[in-house]
């Protein structure tokens, strides 16, 4: 047997009366998207104006000091996912895994290594890939694009952190030059010009933040080009805002593109971004199961593998169960945490994800058997057994791109140092790093 025992537990919504600052909330509140957007935490004091005493003054000066010193995302958390934490007190609060990725606090931060010395603000070189302004033309059949560079909420381990949400005191964002009608025209049109792309990611920032006339115009027109076979729509809102979601004007909408992509044989999928099985609450479900009557072929979960979050075979199987069991959510991607700055204390080292996706198979259904994946520089996704090459005492492993201009061309990906055995962290030391 696998030592993981299998126990069905359906989605809870925690009880957000119990927090003193919304203890007056109503439940038609608590489905008004407006309503979680208007009361969004975006520092310590409104932390606090939710929270009160449940948690200490260290919680509250340790948030303030992440903002100040090491954030490289602000704080944006929307009531629904704050919900989710664990707000009894100050320990309960810090040891929350949800806590852990979505309101980072100074003390976190790994105090050697903070940042790889690899680690680099645009760490998947997308906008060198641009082919116009936030379009991404990365695989040869696939492009990104780009929106749209806010979201509802903020994730402190963003792989767009150059470029989404406002700027934090460590990180001046990057920005876009073009408006967004003329920035969308022009991806359209390089799209027309290319017809081997077959396959657009809509993202950004987060698609649940595009203004759903805008959203729609644009994917009725993507629907237009014969040659678009995949449209996936890409919002971490149906975990941490799925009221959105549920509004008539959004249902409706999904119903029209999702009637149309399915009379033109078009799959249009939505992907989401939930990394642990306490944030699929029954909106989340309620949400993603209506995306699917509304037609759309599949809501797909793209998580990203991080330590003292999942990186552990119960919390990864719970989650998948959750996610596909419950809501409807097909488990499909677990991500090596990106090499951004001040990103070393999420991230995990690759012989670990390897044996997490061995430990993993066989529990769920193949076609719900998420892959792990290392998103590697200038190569693209790989599962996590396909490197060329591992010296797991370095923590440097090797990738090739298969379908590169020059074959043979090896890339590198590195764990985070303070990973690896003392061998191997003084090494890097002895090339500088962690002095």
């Amino acid at each position: 047997m696998s030592g993981y025992a299998y126990t069905r537990a359906a989605p809870a919504e925690p009880d957000w009366r119990r927090l003193p600052g919304w203890r007056e909330v109503t439940p038609r509140q608590w489905r008004d998207p407006r309503w979680q957007r208007v009361h969004s935490v975006r520092n310590a004091r409104q932390l606090h104006a939710v929270a009160g005493n449940l948690l200490g003054d260290d919680v509250y000066a340790d948030l303030t000091a992440d903002h100040t010193r090491t954030a490289t995302m602000p704080t944006l958390l929307t009531p629904q996912m704050l919900n989710t934490m664990a707000v009894r007190d100050s320990a309960s609060f810090r040891a929350d895994p949800i806590r852990r990725y979505m309101l980072p606090l100074h003390g976190d931060r790994d105090p050697r290594w903070p940042s790889h010395p690899y680690a680099q603000r645009d760490s998947l070189h997308e906008a060198e890939m641009w082919v116009t302004e936030g379009l991404v033309h990365r695989y040869p059949t696939k492009v990104l694009a780009e929106l749209v560079t806010t979201c509802p909420q903020y994730c402190g381990h963003c792989t767009r952190m150059d470029l989404v949400g406002q700027s934090t005191p460590q990180v001046t964002k990057a920005r876009f030059g073009l408006r967004s009608g003329n920035r969308q025209e022009l991806m359209l049109d390089y799209l027309k010009r290319h017809p081997t792309v077959r396959d657009v990611v809509v993202s950004g920032g987060d698609v649940a933040n595009v203004p759903w006339p805008q959203l729609e115009h644009f994917v009725t027109q993507l629907l237009d080009l014969d040659s678009i076979r995949d449209i996936r729509l890409a919002s971490k809102a149906v975990i941490g805002l799925p009221q959105h979601w549920l509004q008539p004007e959004v249902t409706d909408g999904m119903t029209r593109l999702a009637t149309t992509a399915a009379a033109r044989g078009v799959n249009l999928a939505v992907h989401t971004h939930a990394n642990h099985a306490r944030s699929i609450t029954p909106l989340v479900a309620e949400a993603a199961r209506t995306l699917l009557r509304a037609g759309v072929r599949d809501v797909r979960n793209q998580g990203v593998l991080m330590a003292g979050v999942n990186d552990d075979r119960s919390a990864l199987l719970d989650l998948c169960f959750t996610l596909h069991g419950e809501a409807g959510i097909t488990p499909y991607y677990f991500y090596q945490c990106d090499m951004i700055p001040n990103a070393e204390h999420w991230r995990v080292p690759l012989h670990r994800a390897q044996s997490l996706q061995d430990e993993i198979m066989g529990h769920l259904p193949g076609y719900a058997t998420p892959r792990i994946v290392c998103d590697v520089p200038y190569v693209g996704k790989r599962w996590v057994h396909q490197a060329a090459s591992y010296d797991r005492t370095r923590g440097i492993s090797h990738w090739t791109k298969p379908y590169a201009d020059t074959p043979g061309t090896v890339y590198p990906f590195y764990d985070p140092i303070s990973s690896l055995p003392p061998a191997g962290r003084s090494w890097w030391r002895a090339q500088g790093v962690g002095r």
